[in-house]
């Protein structure tokens, strides 16, 4: 009668050990989170003296003046059919900042874009 209970006790004992056992070893994955990255450009900062230097120089050169097809603002994107002229050597002298910007000039107002993006930065008017 010993042997038979002491088997049992075994058995039991083999299945909780075994239970506990790949309690332990439970392994809970998540999926991965994925981020989209959004390239956003942000609004160039320009003090008041850069501003007059940028406007100044640039209305100095002789480029077409985009057509307002749009009304324009910081952060929209420059349709594909607007020229965008390169910034002057002797204004990147005096505003670094401004290097890898392209301009474009609408109704008096020189707007710095983004080539990368084709999103304009900054208004500069008079």
């Amino acid at each position: 009668m010993m042997l038979p209970f002491r088997r049992l006790a075994w058995a039991i004992a083999l299945v909780a050990g075994t239970g506990t056992a790949l309690a332990q070893t439970t392994v809970i994955e998540t999926p991965p989170q994925t981020q989209t990255q959004v390239l956003v450009t942000e609004p160039l900062a320009l003090s008041p003296d850069q501003r007059t230097v940028i406007y100044r120089t640039i209305r100095q050169e002789r480029v077409l003046p985009a057509q307002p097809t749009v009304q324009y603002r910081v952060g929209m994107r420059v349709p594909e059919t607007v020229t965008l002229y390169d910034v002057p050597r002797s204004l990147v002298t005096e505003v670094p900042g401004v290097r890898t910007y392209k301009y474009m000039l609408v109704n008096n107002r020189v707007w710095l874009v983004d080539p990368a993006t084709s999103e304009i930065v900054a208004e500069v008017a008079e």
